[in-house]
């Protein structure tokens, strides 16, 4: 499910699990609502990998390496996504579960989570969701920069007889594959998704 830079795709997404929290606002806000967020949903995620460590055990636990920060982004009024006005985001931050993680251990996790980092993960809860069709596309650069690969992605499904379909549960979906703290913006790997159609003819 993951694209290659530059070249868009069209693929279905079958249903997956996340530890997900629901928030508005701009991102990049500094100790703002997101960032605590994001510190939130990667205390539970290595609580759950590193329970192996503990005395609780899960049913049917295997090692894994944590899966990079998703986010699901939508604005109140907007068909689509405007990237300039970052204060009416609403977004649900995300991590994928391992499919042995059920809403039971994923409680658990946040408790002790919220114990052992003595940080506030209240918010977090349990998101199985299908995505569906959607078209993908590899972006390479600053976030700001996003919207050129999304008019390639866009008109690479106009050609293909789609069209995009957002709505509820069909949102713009971003997979953040670098640590924006650690890698220079122009070297970011983020994978833009969207949900689509077929055009009615």
């Amino acid at each position: 499910f993951y694209a290659k830079p530059g070249v868009p795709a069209i693929i279905s997404v079958p249903r997956a699990n996340y530890v997900a929290i629901n928030g508005r606002g701009d991102p990049n806000e500094q100790d703002g609502e997101y960032k605590r967020a994001v510190a939130a949903l990667y205390a539970v995620a290595y609580t759950i990998k590193m329970s192996k460590l503990t005395s609780h055990k899960m049913e049917g636990y295997f090692d894994y390496v944590v899966p990079p920060l998703e986010g699901f982004w939508e604005q109140e009024g907007i068909y689509g996504f405007d990237y300039t006005k970052k204060a009416s985001f609403i977004w649900t931050s995300m991590i994928r579960l391992p499919d042995f993680v059920t809403e039971d251990e994923l409680a658990w996790a946040i408790k002790a989570a919220e114990e052992k980092k003595k940080l506030d993960c209240s918010k977090a809860e349990f998101l199985s969701i299908e995505e569906g069709l959607c078209a993908q596309i590899l972006h390479i650069g600053r976030f700001d920069d996003e919207p050129a690969s999304v008019d390639i992605m866009h008109r690479y499904i106009d050609e293909q007889g789609y069209e995009p379909d957002f709505g509820p549960n069909r949102r713009h979906h971003e997979i953040y594959f670098s640590d924006a703290r650690k890698v220079a913006p122009d070297k970011l790997r983020t994978l833009v998704r969207h949900p689509i159609r077929r055009k009615e003819n």
